[in-house]
């Protein structure tokens, strides 16, 4: 499923990548944490999301780092139940927000996140070396 995510974002990752990810999420001390949703014991979904500091609101938030349901799956509401699992985890966690960026062309997934969240002002850049 994972590849398959990177597929729907064009991106290239190899069997190396997943396992070093499939490493940190079943590692309890790494940041990043994982969750799946299922229907009927069938994988549908997975999150992956960690905690992250926010030094100007003196507070902490949940970025929400990958959100994927497989095709056939999409409407399901599985996406809803991963986005209500982090909420309650950032709750339960003290944290003040949960955060995460999509492609600005993610439309159905946009969709979902219109009526759960708020879209912000900020603009994303990357710097690589």
């Amino acid at each position: 499923m994972y590849s398959a995510y990177a597929q729907f974002y064009e991106v290239l990752q190899t069997s190396e990548m997943r396992a070093t990810v499939w490493t940190w999420l079943t590692d309890p001390a790494h940041e990043v944490k994982g969750l799946v949703a299922d229907n009927d014991g069938t994988l549908v979904g997975f999150a992956h999301y960690r905690a992250f500091a926010r030094p100007l609101a003196a507070a902490s938030g949940l970025f929400l780092d990958d959100l994927f349901v497989a095709e056939a799956a999409r409407g399901s509401g599985a996406a809803d139940d991963l986005i209500d699992a982090i909420k309650v985890r950032a709750a339960e966690q003290g944290h003040s927000v949960v955060r995460w960026i999509t492609a600005a062309d993610n439309a159905r997934a946009r969709g979902l996140y219109d009526k759960v969240a708020q879209s912000t002002q900020w603009v994303t850049y990357d710097l690589t070396g």
